[in-house]
């Protein structure tokens, strides 16, 4: 029987996502080169919520466009099913960029690894900073978040998964064992 257990609330997630933003404009300044890409689905919910706190700090347009890394993932061909494919819009250009990568859990690490490929094919940044909701350990690639919102461990089997108002019913982080 598995069992489930409330990392983060809406609350929390608000405060967590306001917290990152701030962070982002003390390492950043006005943010003037700085660009959000979120990585699809949750991630593109987080980099939208992220570029409204941005702006209202850095009294700014940023940029920002959602990434989708489905082609790129190395497990797509031992995939019992196809991958979705959802759509990738940068209508931005993304050289000399400070890119800030977000998603919302960082696992394995190989979502990143897919999304720095599918980066790469748009344009050459500046830089590419990776900001995510729950880091929960158990990497298999040399990968780590710049932005974290919640660090938490984990055993391998189980699952983080996250909520959002944009895409679910409800709003919260949940671990399930």
């Amino acid at each position: 029987m598995s069992e489930s257990k409330v990392l983060m609330t809406a609350e929390e997630i608000s405060r967590t996502m306001d917290r990152l933003a701030m962070e982002i404009v003390e390492r950043h300044g006005n943010c003037e080169s700085v660009a959000i890409l979120g990585i699809q689905r949750r991630g593109v919910d987080l980099a939208a919520r992220l570029k409204v706190a941005l702006e209202k700090r850095a009294q700014r347009e940023i940029p920002g466009g959602q990434l989708d890394i489905n082609l790129y993932r190395d497990d797509w061909t031992s995939l019992e099913v196809q991958p979705q494919i959802n759509k990738t819009e940068i209508f931005f250009d993304i050289d000399g960029k400070d890119i800030v990568l977000v998603d919302d859990v960082l696992f394995t690490g190989r979502t990143t690894r897919a999304a720095l490929e599918a980066i790469l094919d748009f344009g050459r940044p500046n830089r590419v900073e990776l900001l995510v909701l729950v880091d929960r350990g158990h990497r298999e690639l040399p990968v780590a978040a710049d932005y974290v919102g919640k660090t938490i461990d984990t055993r391998r089997g189980e699952h983080v998964d996250v909520y959002l108002s944009e895409r679910d019913e409800r709003e919260e982080v949940v671990l399930t064992n």
